[in-house]
C-alpha cells in the first residue's frame, strides 16, 4: 500500500507503538497470542454454551461458523491477492514483541477477522452475549497493532472481512428473531405466583436445568416452589400420568404443565386441548422445537410467565384418517417420505456446521438411498421424495425451516419435493447444496386450512413431532385453531440476569432444599 492511506497507516502504527498504555504491556500480548489459531475463541465458545442457555448456545455455534468461515477466506484468499511486507519493529519495545514473529502477508489481519467474525456471529444470534464478547475482540484486534505485527489498515481490513463473514453466515442460517420480534395473539391465563393450581408432567428422561446441572425436578421445585409435579419414571405408562395429571389439574380449576421432549409436549398439549386447560411448557427435551416458538426456551421464561398470567394462543395440528377419525395431532410438523430421516441425519451435525449446512449433507445422503413415494395429494397422483407439513407458517422455506412467526395463523405449511421431473435427484441435490433448493422447481412451498392425501398403501408410517405411528390409506390434516392457551412471557427475558438470579436461588436454598 502506497501513497496518502499508507502514509496514514504508517503514522498511526508510529503512534500506537510509542504509546505507554498502563497495564498493556502484560496484558495485550498474551492476548494476542492466546488467539493464535483461534483458540481463545474456541474456548469462549465452549464456556458462553456451558454456562448460557439456548441463545447461548446458538450463540457460541454460530460465532464459531463465521469464525472458521474468516479463517478460511482471510489465510486462504485475502493474504495471498494483498501482498504486503510486516511493519518494522524498531519502534516497538522489546517487551511488547511476540516470541514468534508471523510470516505471511500483513494485509489483512487474520487476528482480527477471526475475533470480529466471532463476535458479530455472536452479537447476531444473541446481541446480549455479543456485547459482553466485543470488548475482548476489540482487544485483539488492537493488540495486533500494540504488539507490533499489524498496521492498522490491515487490522481494519480484517475486522471487516470477520463482519462480513458473520453475516454471510445469516444466508444458509438465518438467525432465530427475539420473542419481541416475534407476532403473538396475547392472552390471559391464570396468575399462579408460587406455582399453586399447577400439575406438571414430568418426563423422566427431561434434560437438566442450570448451570450446575441442577436437575430438571429441582429446578421447578425452586422456580415454583407450590407446583404439583407428577413424575413419569422408566417404565411408567406415559399416558396413564397424564390422564391423572389432567383430572387432578381440572379438578383445582388450575392449570397443565409438562417437562420434556416434543413428543411428550404433543401428548400433553392434546389432552390441554380437550380439557381446555391452559398449558406450560418447561423446555426439558434436547431441541424443544415448541418451547422455542412459543417464546419459552427456558424455566425461567416459563416461569415468569406463569407468575404473571401472560400467554399466546396457540393451533393444534389434526391428523385424521379417511372416515374422519383422529389419528394423532402435531404441534410442530408432520411428515412422510424421507423426512424423518433427514431431520434425525441433520440434528446429529447442526451442532458442528450449522442447521442449514447439516440439513443440505444430510438430505443428499439420505436422497442417496431413498425411494420416492406414490401418493395422491389432494386429488392428483404425485410422486414425491417427501412430504412435510408444518402447524403454521414456517421461516425460511426449503429443508431446514427455523421457526414460526405466528403461532396461530390457522394454516398449514405444506413443503413437498418433486421426484418425477427430469434428473429429479440431481437437480434437488444439487439446490439443496447450493442453498436454492427454495427456488427449484422440484421444491414446491404452499400454506393451506386442509390437506388431503390418498393411495397411502404403501407408505408404511408417519411422523409427527419425533414419533412414529402406521400411516393408515388415507389422512387429512387440518387445524383446531387457537385451541391452546400456552403461557409465555409478554417481554423478552435477560437470558443472562434470569439464570444468574437462579444460580443465587439455589445457592441460598443449600442441599435438599435446606436453606442457608
Amino acid at each position: 500500500m502506497t501513497g496518502r492511506i499508507g502514509s496514514i497507516d504508517r503514522r498511526w502504527f508510529e503512534r500506537v507503538a510509542s504509546a505507554r498504555l498502563p497495564g498493556a504491556e502484560q496484558l495485550l500480548p498474551p492476548l494476542s497470542s492466546a488467539a493464535d489459531h483461534g483458540r481463545l475463541w474456541l474456548g469462549t465458545a465452549g464456556v458462553v454454551a456451558a454456562l448460557g442457555g439456548p441463545a447461548a448456545r446458538r450463540a457460541a455455534r454460530r460465532g464459531t461458523g463465521a469464525l472458521a468461515l474468516a479463517s478460511l477466506t482471510t489465510n486462504v484468499l485475502a493474504k495471498y491477492a494483498v501482498r504486503r511486507h510486516r511493519p518494522g519493529l524498531d519502534t516497538v519495545p522489546v517487551v511488547r514483541r511476540l516470541a514468534k514473529d508471523p510470516w505471511t502477508s500483513s494485509f489483512p489481519s487474520g487476528h482480527s477477522a477471526s475475533a470480529a467474525a466471532f463476535a458479530v456471529g455472536v452479537a447476531l444470534e444473541a446481541p446480549r452475549y455479543g456485547v459482553l464478547v466485543a470488548p475482548l475482540a476489540a482487544a485483539v484486534a488492537f493488540s495486533r497493532v500494540y504488539v507490533g505485527v499489524h498496521y492498522p489498515g490491515d487490522v481494519l481490513a480484517g475486522c471487516a472481512l470477520g463482519a462480513a463473514a458473520a453475516a454471510v453466515t445469516c444466508y444458509w442460517w438465518p438467525p432465530r428473531p427475539s420473542p419481541a420480534q416475534l407476532r403473538r395473539t396475547r392472552v390471559t391465563a391464570p396468575a399462579l405466583p408460587d406455582g399453586e393450581g399447577l400439575v406438571v408432567v414430568l418426563n423422566s428422561g427431561a434434560g437438566k436445568g442450570v448451570p450446575g446441572r441442577l436437575p430438571a425436578r429441582e429446578h421447578l421445585e425452586l422456580l415454583l416452589p407450590k407446583a404439583e409435579i407428577l413424575a413419569r419414571e422408566p417404565g411408567d405408562d406415559l399416558d396413564a400420568v397424564l390422564d391423572e395429571a389432567v383430572a387432578r389439574a381440572t379438578a383445582s380449576g388450575g392449570v397443565l404443565g409438562v417437562c420434556g421432549g416434543d413428543g411428550t409436549v404433543n401428548a400433553t398439549a392434546r389432552r390441554a386441548a380437550s380439557a381446555g386447560l391452559p398449558l406450560a411448557v418447561f423446555p426439558g427435551g434436547t431441541l424443544n422445537h415448541f418451547a422455542l416458538d412459543a417464546g419459552t426456551s427456558t424455566f425461567e421464561d416459563t416461569a415468569h410467565a406463569v407468575r404473571r398470567g401472560e400467554a399466546v394462543r396457540v393451533d393444534l395440528g389434526r391428523v385424521r384418517d379417511g372416515d374422519g377419525a383422529d389419528v394423532t395431532g402435531f404441534v410442530n410438523t408432520f411428515s412422510i417420505g424421507l423426512y424423518p430421516d433427514l431431520v434425525r441425519k441433520r440434528e446429529k451435525l447442526e451442532g458442528r456446521i450449522g442447521k442449514w449446512p447439516a440439513a443440505a449433507v444430510s438430505f443428499v445422503e439420505v436422497l442417496r438411498t431413498a425411494t420416492p413415494l406414490r401418493v395422491r395429494l389432494d386429488g392428483r397422483d404425485r410422486v414425491l421424495w417427501l412430504l412435510f407439513a408444518g402447524n403454521g407458517r414456517y421461516v425460511p422455506d426449503g429443508l431446514a425451516p427455523a421457526h414460526r412467526p405466528h403461532m396461530d395463523d390457522g394454516l398449514l405449511d405444506v413443503r413437498t419435493v418433486d421426484a418425477e421431473a427430469t434428473l429429479a435427484r440431481t437437480r434437488v441435490a444439487l439446490s439443496a447444496l447450493g442453498g436454492a433448493l427454495r427456488r427449484s422447481r422440484v421444491f414446491r412451498a404452499e400454506r393451506v386450512e386442509e390437506v388431503r392425501l390418498g393411495g397411502l398403501e404403501d407408505v408404511a408410517s408417519l411422523a409427527y413431532d419425533g414419533e412414529t405411528a402406521p400411516a393408515p390409506d388415507a389422512l387429512v390434516l387440518d387445524k383446531r385453531s387457537a385451541a391452546l392457551t400456552v403461557y409465555s412471557p409478554a417481554a423478552s427475558l435477560d437470558e443472562i440476569a434470569q439464570r444468574a438470579r437462579t444460580l443465587t436461588l439455589a445457592a441460598n436454598r443449600g442441599p435438599r432444599g435446606a436453606h442457608t
